[in-house]
């Protein structure tokens, strides 16, 4: 059994000793150390390997030595600027008034600027609310005063709570609740270490989490303004295409009086995805709820517990049956995916489907040997699918659709529109690259699938819809 530890040490010679003399008297393995001082002073994180027993020891022991996070409290540093006269001796009535209230101060920052006043920033620990709204009310008696945002500024400006300060702002984000704290902590550091030692700063990551998990949150609600795209195929089949700032697209076939998803997005827009649905299909409410998914990363499967059948291959199944018994889907079976997959599905209230409700209906015979090959056929309404399967280029499982009747090819994320996103979606793109290193399994291969995409497809005006990004048409002339 694994376990990871979010230990809290003093800074001084031997603290680490104390830690490790602790695990090798119960006799476990560590399997993981990370600490980076610039980054956090204080904490360490241990991962260790032994029975239940020996670790249900390890906590007692840590505890009693005083190294386990137990404190939960609202502890952060706050960032707030004095609007001082450009004078001798104008910051010393701020300095007075910060001694007597025993406030730490963490950061310093001022220079004159040509004006008459300079604006003097200064990081203050605070661990009591209403200690800081009353010190507050003092300074402005001696200056204009105006608090910064901590959680979205560019710098740190205490490395001894770092990590707790960090977590905390990704959480009132997207309003995590509290047991969802150490999962985003293990798994931020995580990226860290992984990065650190690809040469990326641990800065420039934690400025990409914060960002990645900004951008999630402020297209909810009102602000939620999808793309909605409506292409005619024949007189009695559309599709709606519907692309949100972040996530996966949403494609709604219809074709003689009956309707299929396509893809789902994530869970954290469940319910301005369903008034959307409402709004588009007035049945919506009475209708059997069938959706087809082209491979199983969190973007793409987020609502599919509001569905009644989920299409997909066997190997799809797979992932998903894996992830709804607590084991790692094929995503996270990559040590470079994993800790962004599972800040991913806890910024987004991710949950795992029932296995009863997924039909797998197309499989490849015997061991796949083509980047993309033939794994049966799909009807729906008047369309006529052939079902192609990658080897797994970017994600095992991942699946196409192409009808060569009507010249339509859904491509999930294989081949997907980079030139047609919005300006939103290009930016939400822009953080998984670099948090994952790759979106892709194998780039290499992915790169082959796509190829054998557009060799597959046959002369004539095509519809692609990719997973991101607008319908893309391609014209394919045959000389």
């Amino acid at each position: 059994m694994k376990k990871t530890y979010i230990t809290t040490m003093p800074d001084h010679i031997g603290a680490f000793l104390k830690a490790s003399e602790c695990f090798a008297a119960l006799g476990i393995n560590i399997t993981r150390v990370s600490y980076n001082k610039a980054v956090d002073s204080h904490t360490l994180f241990i991962d260790a390997e032994g029975s239940p027993e020996q670790l249900e020891k390890a906590n007692i022991e840590l505890e009693k030595i005083g190294y386990l996070q137990t404190d939960k409290s609202e502890n952060s540093i706050v960032l707030i600027e004095f609007m001082l006269r450009d004078v001798p001796g104008s910051v010393t009535k701020i300095l007075r008034l910060i001694h007597n209230y025993q406030l730490n101060i963490s950061y310093i920052s001022s220079q004159e600027n040509g004006s008459a006043y300079q604006a003097f920033k200064m990081g203050l620990f605070v661990d009591n609310a209403g200690r800081l709204k009353q010190f507050l009310e003092e300074a402005q008696q001696i200056c204009p005063v105006r608090v910064l945002d901590y959680n979205h500024s560019e710098r740190v400006f205490d490395n001894s709570i770092f990590y707790q300060s960090f977590v905390s702002g990704l959480m009132q984000l997207t309003d995590l609740p509290e047991e969802k704290r150490d999962t985003l902590l293990v798994n931020s550091n995580l990226v860290m270490q992984m990065l650190d030692e690809k040469g990326l700063s641990p800065f420039k990551t934690f400025e990409s989490i914060s960002r990645f998990a900004e951008l999630l949150s402020v297209c909810r609600g009102q602000a939620f303004q999808p793309r909605i795209t409506k292409h005619k195929i024949t007189e009695k089949t559309e599709i709606t295409l519907i692309e949100p700032p972040c996530g996966s697209n949403t494609a709604i076939l219809q074709s003689n009086g009956e309707t299929l998803f396509i893809d789902c997005g994530y869970a954290l827009y469940r319910d301005e995805m369903v008034a959307l649905f409402r709004s588009l299909l007035p049945d919506y409410d009475k209708l059997k709820k069938r959706i087809f998914i082209t491979h199983a990363d969190v973007d793409h499967c987020g609502l599919l517990p509001l569905f009644d059948e989920i299409l997909t291959t066997k190997k799809t199944k797979e992932c998903l049956e894996l992830e709804y018994s607590g084991g790692n889907g094929f995503r996270e079976q990559n040590p470079l995916h994993k800790p962004y997959v599972n800040i991913c599905k806890t910024l987004t209230f991710y949950q795992p489907v029932k296995p009863e409700l997924v039909n797998a209906l197309w499989d490849v015979q015997g061991e796949q040997t083509d980047p993309l090959e033939q794994a049966g056929f799909f009807d729906f309404g008047e369309m006529h699918f052939e079902v192609y399967q990658g080897k797994g280029g970017h994600l095992p499982g991942e699946t196409v659709l192409i009808d060569y009747a009507h010249n339509v090819a859904f491509t999930g994320d294989i081949y997907i529109n980079i030139h047609g996103m919005t300006r939103e979606q290009a930016e939400y793109n822009k953080y998984a690259p670099v948090l994952m290193t790759s979106v892709d399994t194998a780039p290499d291969l992915c790169k082959v699938e796509r190829a054998a995409i557009m060799q597959r497809l046959g002369a004539g005006q095509w519809k692609i819809f990719g997973s991101h990004g607008t319908m893309k048409e391609y014209n394919l002339r045959v000389e």
